[in-house]
């Protein structure tokens, strides 16, 4: 099993950056890849960005293409997702993901809790 716990997330004014923080303990050799969903409210989750273990493959949406980016740290078991130019679009409840199967969506097992995002204009 794999356990995520996501930090960092706050009220930010829209322009401005924050870094999100998912810890994984548990199993985590065993991981392939790790993501980072949003979903505000009344809306469907949405895929933010992936990183295949290793950091040299990732993916983004086309909504934060160029103003996050996602990376890790294999020490610590620790993935990161740098956000900025922040957009009241951009509110959500943020989580963290991984699988250790394939890195197609539908194979994501392992889940966070979530941290909160709020961009005010």
């Amino acid at each position: 099993q794999v356990q995520l716990a996501e930090s960092g997330g706050d009220s930010v004014q829209a322009g401005g950056s924050l870094r999100l923080s998912c810890a994984a303990s548990g199993y985590t050799s065993g991981i392939t890849c790790m993501g980072c969903t949003r979903q505000a409210p009344g809306k469907q989750r949405e895929w933010v960005a992936t990183i295949v273990r290793g950091g040299a493959i990732t993916w983004y949406s086309d909504s934060v293409k160029g103003r996050f980016t996602i990376s890790q740290d294999n020490d610590k078991n620790t993935v990161y997702l740098q956000m900025k130019s922040l957009k009241p679009k951009d509110t959500a409840m943020y989580s963290c993901a991984a699988t250790r199967y394939s890195c197609a969506a539908a194979d994501y097992r392992y889940w966070g809790q979530g941290t909160q995002v709020t961009v005010s204009s």
